[in-house]
């Protein structure tokens, strides 16, 4: 699965998600589904540097393995759509579009002059 991939299902990358400049073994890849579950549940996906599988969770980034709903295959994409169906339907389906992320323009204080 790539990056364009998950955005095309309707995935957004998180702020916790890579950045230029990072090193390799000191991040995974997180994003989080564009809408909500009817019960107000929300869904991630996270792969961890270096493991073959992706895992779904409600929790960002998800510790013990009963915060893990499904692990995936990284190339397995039917079972990643297979995936997120259960989990919507468990959730009583599809809720409302996330609200857009609020980005803070704080500035240093600057003298005027």
């Amino acid at each position: 699965m790539t990056d364009t991939y998950l955005r095309g299902l309707g995935f957004v990358a998180t702020a916790r998600a890579p950045r230029a400049g990072q090193h390799a073994f000191d991040h995974a890849w997180r994003y989080q589904y564009d809408h909500l579950a009817a019960d107000g549940a929300t869904l991630f996906i996270e792969h961890p540097l270096g493991v073959d599988t992706c895992r779904l969770s409600t929790l960002e980034a998800p510790m013990a393995a009963q915060d893990v709903f499904a692990s995936v295959g990284l190339h397995d994409r039917p079972g990643l759509e297979a995936a997120m169906k259960a989990f919507y339907a468990a959730h009583g389906g599809m809720g409302a579009l996330l609200p857009p992320m609020a980005h803070s323009f704080f500035q240093p204080f600057r003298r005027q002059l």
